[in-house]
């Protein structure tokens, strides 16, 4: 059951993202803002699309290196493009728990190849529910990042809670009582 309530946050906070989203042209998403310290929407759009579509991608492997991801320019350029993308994760994020490994370059390596581990790699053990929560919780951040550019282009925030982490939500609710 855990896993359900997982995905079902992790569907409501990317459908939550592209509701925000539409409300935005190409040029203002793919625009660099000074409060994003020269980082545009789209930009963190793409680091959230990207880091959810990893273990997607890697759930058969076993392993994720999040430092090898392709980094599609043309997510943080096209808005309808992105939220086809999310549309795919939204499509394919529902997969039963596993044992998963995470590789993790502690000297800032690149890898230059696929290989599962390069010298100065370490790999951590974690497990596909675990990154699915990290993902989440990371976009969140990202989403009040974006919320704050979404302010600076005059936008409305369509949702109070945009940005906004769940655990926080409920504190909220609980003060107002």
């Amino acid at each position: 059951m855990i896993g359900h309530r997982i995905f079902s946050e992790v569907n409501s906070v990317l459908y939550q993202l592209m509701n925000t989203l539409i409300q935005l042209n190409d040029n203002e998403f793919s625009m660099p803002l000074d409060i994003l310290g020269k980082s545009s929407i789209g930009e963190h759009t793409r680091h959230i699309i990207e880091l959810f579509e990893k273990p997607i991608k890697d759930y058969e492997l076993g392993f994720i290196d999040y430092d090898n991801r392709e980094r599609n320019v043309r997510i943080q350029n096209e808005i309808n493009f992105a939220v086809e993308c999310i549309n795919k994760i939204l499509s394919e994020i529902e997969k039963p728990n596993k044992s998963i490994d995470i590789v993790y370059k502690p000297e800032s390596t690149t890898a230059e190849n696929d290989n599962y581990t390069e010298v100065n790699d370490e790999v951590i053990q974690s497990n596909y529910f675990r990154e699915i929560l990290y993902n989440l919780e990371h976009c969140i951040h990202h989403q009040a990042l974006i919320k704050i550019g979404l302010k600076t282009l005059g936008k409305n925030i369509v949702d109070e809670n945009f940005g906004v982490a769940k655990s926080t939500i409920n504190y909220r609710a609980q003060c107002a009582q």
